[in-house]
């Protein structure tokens, strides 16, 4: 076969040697630059791709098309060319393309899927090493070698008879069959979410979690299956799975069910400004165990979903984006009080933030001990830039504008009586 593992390394060195070793490495070259044309070519039809698209990715080779297509077009290039001469070049060339096409796609599939995750890392590093290692043992011959061994290696694991040849060939399709779920799964969610706000979004959150919470268990399936296994006896271990939830992870699942539900009945979306457990801020993710809400001044708190169905949770964008302010000023008893509720009134119409309807509202609460005490309501649409620093703008323009007009802010005034001692005061 003109894939064959490499047994005669004299013949082999001999083949390379030969004029028709020229032509093999002129044909991956020109497979080499039809691929990357093709590629060039389709990212420019479907425009600047997104960088977290596995296909493209940043660059023309970083994304997953460029591998498997210069993978598909150096195995039609390989079947013509034995056709007519001995191959020698492709001996080397098409496992070192198979392991390329198997990191690059591994190595992007978990980039998108699992996002800044550590572990992420280690498993791109993992598969690295398991694809030329296995690219090396196929070239040299070694490769049906070793799995015989690994096949004489049987151990019973119930009614069913697993050998290590079966557990290796057996975890490489779980690893294919979960790479191409996550790859399916991450797919589906870019299509799912893209363009969605609001309410929308996170219904489809929802089924995007859903999608890939089904994906993933279907490819466990297969995988058990590949190794071996008796699907039978998952009944058991469902009911041993579904006593321990119902017994010691009675908290977990209860988050990861209250997650779906916030999901689908949309009282919390993302995008949303709640404030729960005395700590306010805006609902960035919702994921099927917790929910992330940051707050303006760059924390984030990490919510269970539990907390957010049992507890009362006050969401201040559900309905309507527009929250209400106040701010309160003490003026002399002497001050107009018309140019003061003018003031007033002005101070807040400066900043675009405040909202024009309803407009501001100056009101006389109260005569209190030491002046007239007014209170400022004004409203406002964009809470998630803040509230402290609004207020403290417009404190700053009303006593501005105060000054201005020479209108008295007035200091607490207190009369103190002193008394002398009863023994001072009795006649001498």
């Amino acid at each position: 076969m003109a894939n064959a593992p490499i047994n005669d390394f004299d013949s082999w060195i001999a083949a390379l040697l030969q004029p028709t070793a020229l032509l093999e490495l002129a044909s991956l070259a020109l497979c080499l630059l039809l691929a990357w044309s093709l590629v060039w070519a389709v990212r420019r039809a479907v425009g600047t791709p997104d960088e977290r698209s596995i296909l493209f990715g940043r660059r023309i080779v970083d994304g997953v098309m460029f591998p498997l297509l210069l993978l598909g077009l150096g195995t039609l290039a390989q079947l013509l060319l034995a056709q007519w001469i001995p191959l020698a070049v492709y001996k080397i060339a098409m496992p070192v393309l198979v392991s390329l096409a198997v990191i690059r796609t591994g190595v992007k599939v978990l980039q998108v899927a699992f996002q800044d995750a550590p572990v992420v890392r280690l498993l791109e590093r993992t598969i690295s090493w398991v694809a030329w290692l296995a690219m090396v043992l196929w070239v040299s011959g070694l490769l049906p070698v070793l799995l015989e061994e690994l096949d004489q290696l049987k151990w019973k694991v119930g009614g069913s008879t697993l050998s290590g040849r079966n557990m290796v060939e057996g975890a490489l399709t779980a690893g294919a069959v979960l790479i191409v779920t996550l790859w399916i799964s991450s797919a589906i969610e870019a299509r799912l979410l893209k363009s969605a706000t609001g309410s929308a979004l996170s219904l489809r959150k929802a089924l995007s979690n859903a999608t890939r919470a089904l994906l993933m268990f279907l490819g466990l399936l297969l995988a058990l299956s590949a190794v071996g296994i008796d699907l039978t006896a998952l009944s058991v271990l469902g009911g041993a799975v579904g006593v321990g939830i119902g017994f010691g992870l009675q908290k977990l699942a209860a988050n990861y069910v209250s997650g779906f539900v916030i999901l689908a009945e949309r009282s919390i979306r993302i995008g949303d400004f709640v404030k729960v457990d005395n700590f306010e801020g805006r609902v960035t993710d919702i994921n099927a165990r917790y929910t992330i809400v940051s707050a303006p001044n760059g924390r984030e708190s990490i919510v269970p979903n539990e907390m957010l169905l049992i507890q009362r949770v006050e969401n201040l964008s559900l309905r309507n984006s527009r929250i209400s302010q106040s701010t309160e000023v003490s003026v002399g008893y002497d001050s107009d009080v018309d140019l003061v509720i003018r003031l007033l009134t002005e101070a807040a119409l400066q900043h675009d933030r405040v909202l024009r309807d309803p407009a501001p509202s100056v009101s006389l609460t109260a005569f209190g001990a030491d002046g007239l005490e007014f209170s400022l309501g004004y409203w406002i649409a964009d809470i998630e830039n803040g509230q402290g620093n609004l207020r403290s703008q417009i404190n700053l323009a009303i006593l501005q504008a105060l000054r201005a007009h020479h209108i008295e802010v007035p200091y607490p005034q207190r009369v103190v009586h002193t008394q002398k001692p009863a023994e001072q005061l009795s006649p001498g």
